[in-house]
């Protein structure tokens, strides 16, 4: 529909619904919608247009419980500029932390790791050197002292106790040292069988790893290997370490291992403190950026804002509205632009209403002006008009084209004088309850001997219940008086259709004539004052040209609406509609502005204009019927108009379903 604000028919062209079988149901075309953007428009499963079974409710109570927290913040997001701003610069400035804080960690834990390994090489390449000196010194003096006693030479396993002693005498707690035996001695040796692990500090054998083990035993070389350090007490923590380790030989020549294990424990609580400082720092960076960012843009959007509050007020009618300009920067010169654009919007526009003020008050002195005389004339001219039988014939008709004539001017000067109250403010409305029906009678009266001389009917259609609104009804019978004097005007002889119509909130009448009709673009241009859509067409009702012109301004003073649709060859409808109660705002109107048996809405499948009786189409409301009654037959309103005959209701038929005239 057009004009209507009605939704277009189901399964009409262009409302991208694919019908299945004969049912017509409406299915989805595409059939890949996703789920969660049918869940984030409101729960429904179904496309846009789509009618289908109900969704669970559990499923759109789902929706719109995901949807209510993310709304308000959606449109927060889109209508301040501030805010996404800032909130950009503090997702960008956190991940720039982010990737500084990941490099700089990085950084420092390789530089700590690589002077605790140079030095933990140090270290170890220190004692072992120092074992092999206290290996070689013990050989010798076993050498000198071979001719003594047995019982007096130190043993293998006293003597590592005493290595390990002094190799982690130097450490203080920063490493610690195991010595192992080699496998790879005999057993069956009572030395090396009664040799057991030594270690010192609370730590267990088994914190050398296995690995490094093999490769020392194998190759008799230096080797390292990160492990973890597997403390003697159950309740200590573990901690990583850097062992380092080689095969050397005892003071009786036979081999052994020797280990340093050097924890990792100052070097990760270094490490912990740098990420503390970063993460401190980043947060205050990013706090600081944050703040930054909010104080540079609000700079920048403050002026913004007040440029759009003011140009809402003086979009509101207040043109003495202007910015505070301060400084000479950028926003200073947009401030200054603005008001200068304001100064001069300000000066046209009081221009212009004065221009406007003075020509409204020059029509309305001219109108009353021309009264005077006007009066003059017109009795002069009464007077000739009822001698003109005593004139001769051409100076008879010259007396009635001066009355002819006379009563277009005064309805001229009517006309002009509403025009003028409109212009200036003060048409008043005088509303009451009135029956629209009581109206559209005596404005069908009125138009009855037109309808004659033009060969037309006048239909009348829902009369059967009452139609009360709160209106001005000599300013709604002007208006109806107006639309029916023009259908019958225009209607080419053919019949005029008067629908009433009631909602709960508005009420309605719509005037159809099958005449010439409008061109598309002429529906709006129709109310314009002094606008004709044919210049070369006699006026042979006196028209004036401002009839359509106040018949708005009458509507739009009950706060109602006034329509026109049209096609070429097909007639055209004009509709007002008032709200019920006066000072209502209205919404859509009980009447559908396009007719349902339009050219579109016959060659719709499925419309009124095809088969059976006509139907009620989308948007358009039945007057309510009482209980047990029935829907009246309406007549058919295309019927060629024969003569002139005026139908009141569309229930006084005869027998057979013919209108019956007056």
């Amino acid at each position: 529909m057009s004009g209507n604000g009605s939704a277009p028919r189901p399964g009409a062209p262009g409302d991208g619904a694919v019908h299945s079988g004969s049912t017509g149901r409406p299915v989805d075309p595409a059939g890949d919608i996703p789920l969660l953007r049918r869940l984030w428009s409101g729960g429904q499963l179904l496309p846009d247009g789509a009618t289908g079974g109900p969704v669970h409710p559990l499923v759109r109570m789902f929706g719109r419980w995901v949807r209510r927290p993310l709304v308000p913040a959606l449109r927060l997001w889109r209508r301040n500029i501030q805010l996404r701003v800032v909130a950009t610069t503090l997702l960008m400035s956190l991940g720039v932390v982010l990737l500084l804080g990941l490099v700089v960690i990085g950084q420092v834990r390789n530089g700590l790791l690589d002077a605790k390994r140079h030095a933990a090489q140090a270290q170890a390449a220190g004692g072992f050197e120092v074992a092999e000196q206290m290996a070689e010194a013990a050989d010798v003096r076993r050498q000198d002292e071979a001719g003594a006693a047995a019982g007096q030479k130190q043993d293998a396993a006293t003597w590592l106790n005493n290595l390990v002693h002094q190799l982690a005498s130097g450490g203080k707690g920063s490493y610690s040292v195991v010595a192992l035996s080699a496998p790879t001695a005999g057993a069956a040796d009572p030395s090396v069988a009664n040799r057991g692990p030594r270690v010192s500090g609370d730590i267990l054998p088994k914190s050398v790893p296995a690995g490094i083990r093999e490769q020392v035993v194998r190759r008799g070389e230096v080797f390292e290997q990160y492990s973890t350090i597997v403390p003697e007490h159950k309740g200590a923590e573990a901690a990583p370490a850097l062992v380092i380790g080689t095969l050397l030989d005892d003071n009786e020549g036979k081999p052994y291992q020797l280990y340093y294990l050097f924890p990792f424990t100052q070097e990760e609580k270094s490490l912990s403190l740098v990420k503390g400082t970063l993460a401190t720092a980043g947060v205050f960076l990013v706090v600081l950026l944050g703040a930054i960012a909010w104080v540079v843009v609000r700079q920048v959007v403050t002026p913004v804002r007040m440029a759009a509050r003011i140009s809402e007020r003086l979009a509101a009618g207040f043109l003495q509205e202007r910015m505070k300009v301060s400084g000479e920067d950028d926003i200073a010169r947009l401030g200054e632009s603005f008001n200068k654009m304001a100064q001069n919007l300000q000066g046209k526009i009081q221009q212009l209403e004065e221009l406007s003020r003075m020509q409204r008050r020059f029509v309305s002195d001219v109108s009353h002006e021309l009264r005077t005389p006007l009066t003059t004339v017109r009795m002069a001219a009464d007077v000739i008009h009822e001698a003109r039988e005593d004139f001769d014939p051409v100076t008879a008709r010259s007396a009635e084209l001066l009355i002819g004539q006379l009563d277009r001017f005064e309805s001229l000067l009517a006309d002009l004088l509403e025009i003028s109250r409109f212009d200036a403010g003060a048409a008043a409305l005088e509303a009451e309850p009135i029956d629209l029906r009581d109206v559209v009678n005596r404005v069908v009266d009125g138009a009855e001997p037109l309808a004659e001389r033009k060969g037309s009917r006048i239909l009348i259609r829902g009369a059967e219940y009452p139609v009360v609104a709160e209106a001005d009804a000599r300013r709604v019978e002007r208006v109806l008086r107006n639309l029916v004097v023009n259908a019958v005007e225009h209607g080419e002889g053919r019949d005029v259709v008067v629908r009433l119509a009631a909602s709960h909130a508005a009420v309605a009448v719509a005037v159809r004539d099958y005449g010439v009709g409008l061109k598309p673009g002429e529906a709006t241009r129709v109310f314009n004052r002094f606008w004709r859509a044919d210049p070369a067409r006699a006026r042979t009702t006196g028209g004036t040209g401002l009839g359509l012109s106040i018949a708005e301004e009458d509507a739009r003073l009950h706060g109602g609406w006034l329509q026109a649709w049209g096609e070429p060859g097909g007639g055209s409808q004009f509709r007002l509609t008032l709200p019920r109660t006066a000072g209502d705002a209205l919404r859509t109107s009980p009447i559908p502005l396009e007719p349902e048996d339009s050219r579109r809405n016959r060659s719709t499948p499925g419309s009124g204009g095809q088969g059976g009786g006509p139907k009620a189409l989308p948007g358009q409301i039945r007057p309510a019927l009482p209980p047990g009654a029935s829907a009246p037959s309406l007549p058919d309103a295309t019927v060629p108009g024969g003569p002139g005959r005026v139908i009141r209701s569309t229930t006084d038929t005869g027998s057979e379903g013919r209108p019956r005239g007056r």
